[in-house]
């Protein structure tokens, strides 16, 4: 079996999202703490960033908060959950690109130090750790290449490890479509990596 913690929680979440739909604080952060880190880290891979990495998974949650009576399924709360940071996703980068602010890599040097603290512990080899910074580089450059369609695609399948079915739902796309945008942008990052 290859369900993760996070999966296996949320097997139970139903009755935590039922209560904190109910006004339970507690209930709210529950759900907050199971799922914050899995959209901070969406955030992270889309924009390349810590800063609108943490914006995106605090708008989420707030918007969360705010709309969560609304949800009538509790099962569908993780496609609900990731089109929400979508939907921040895309306001964020179109406040980037008004103010032509957008850059997938600051200058100041933030993006070596983001890297470095983004990645598992280094191995005692320095061969390794240079390796593993040099490749998240690549990789977040080759993502920083894709269309704002693919780009989603890939970190959802890729990273947080959705189903084509979820994708889909969240995107309100075709599975095939899923797989073809993948298809394509696993192509287009081939190029770098």
């Amino acid at each position: 079996m290859s369900d993760t913690l996070l999966d296996i929680a949320m097997l139970h979440a139903d009755s935590l999202i039922i209560n904190a739909r109910a006004g339970s604080t507690r209930a709210f952060s529950k759900l907050v703490s199971l799922w914050y880190k899995r959209i901070y880290n969406f955030g992270f891979k889309y924009f390349g960033d810590h800063d609108m990495a943490m914006e995106i998974a605090q708008k989420s949650f707030i918007t969360v908060h705010q709309s969560l009576k609304m949800l009538k399924d509790p099962g569908s709360f993780k496609p609900w959950l990731y089109r929400i940071a979508i939907n921040h996703c895309h306001d964020e980068e179109r406040k980037s690109r008004r103010n032509k602010v957008f850059s997938m890599f600051k200058e100041d040097g933030r993006m070596d130090e983001m890297l470095e603290t983004q990645m598992e512990a280094p191995s005692n080899a320095p061969d390794s750790a240079l390796h593993k910074n040099d490749l998240a580089h690549v990789v977040i450059n080759s993502l920083s290449q894709l269309s704002e369609e693919q780009r989603e695609v890939v970190i959802m399948k890729e990273y947080e490890g959705l189903k084509f079915k979820e994708i889909a739902s969240i995107l309100t796309i075709s599975e095939n479509t899923a797989k073809s945008r993948l298809y394509y942008a696993l192509k287009t990052m081939k190029k770098y990596l």
